[in-house]
C-alpha cells in the first residue's frame, strides 16, 4: 500500500490499481506506463511540481504525452514565471521517489492543477505512488480528492 491507495481508499471514491515492471533504465516514466499498460497516452498523466516566482510549490498533472507550459502553470498559481522543482524538493515535499510521484497522499499538501483535457475522459491514470503502480480513477474524484482546479497547462 502507498500514500496515494490509502488516501483514495479513505476518501472512498472509486479506483483501480494497475501494476507493470519498471523498467530502471526507461526513464521516460509516464510514457513506458502507457505503452506497458496498452494505453493512449492522452489519458495517462504525469504528476509534475514546479516553482512558482511567488517562491510556492505547485503541482501540476498533464498528459504524459505533452509538455506543461511553464507560461499557464505560473498563471494558475497566480505567478508570472514558473521552472521544474528541484528534485530534492519534489522528494522532500511529496514523499515519492521521483518517477513515482502521485498527486495522492504527499506529504505536503501542494496547491494542484489539472490539466482540463483530463475532462475528456471517464478515467484517467496517474501514479499511485510508486514507479510500476498506476491508479486509475475519474478527473472529478482527483480534482475533489486533491482541492485541485481543471486548467489548460499544456505548451
Amino acid at each position: 500500500m502507498t500514500p496515494a491507495i490509502n488516501i483514495a481508499k479513505k476518501a472512498k471514491i472509486a479506483f483501480q490499481i494497475h501494476s507493470y515492471t519498471h523498467d530502471p533504465s526507461n526513464q521516460s516514466y509516464g510514457l513506458e506506463a502507457s505503452e506497458k499498460l496498452g494505453l493512449e497516452p492522452e489519458r495517462v498523466f504525469k504528476t509534475l511540481i514546479v516553482t512558482v516566482d511567488t517562491r510556492e510549490l505547485v503541482v501540476a498533472i498533464i498528459p504524459v504525452s505533452s509538455m506543461l507550459s511553464m507560461k499557464q502553470i505560473a498563471k494558475a498559481a497566480g505567478g508570472k514565471k514558473a521552472e521544474m522543482a528541484a528534485g530534492a524538493d519534489v522528494e522532500r515535499s511529496s514523499g515519492y521517489i521521483l518517477g513515482g510521484v502521485s498527486p495522492l497522499g504527499q506529504k505536503k499538501r501542494l496547491r494542484t492543477f489539472i490539466d482540463s483535457s483530463a475532462e475528456n475522459f471517464p478515467t484517467i491514470y496517474v501514479s499511485a505512488g510508486r514507479r510500476g503502480l498506476e491508479i486509475e480513477l475519474s478527473p472529478e474524484d482527483l480534482k475533489t480528492v486533491c482541492s485541485a482546479e481543471f486548467y489548460d497547462l499544456k505548451a
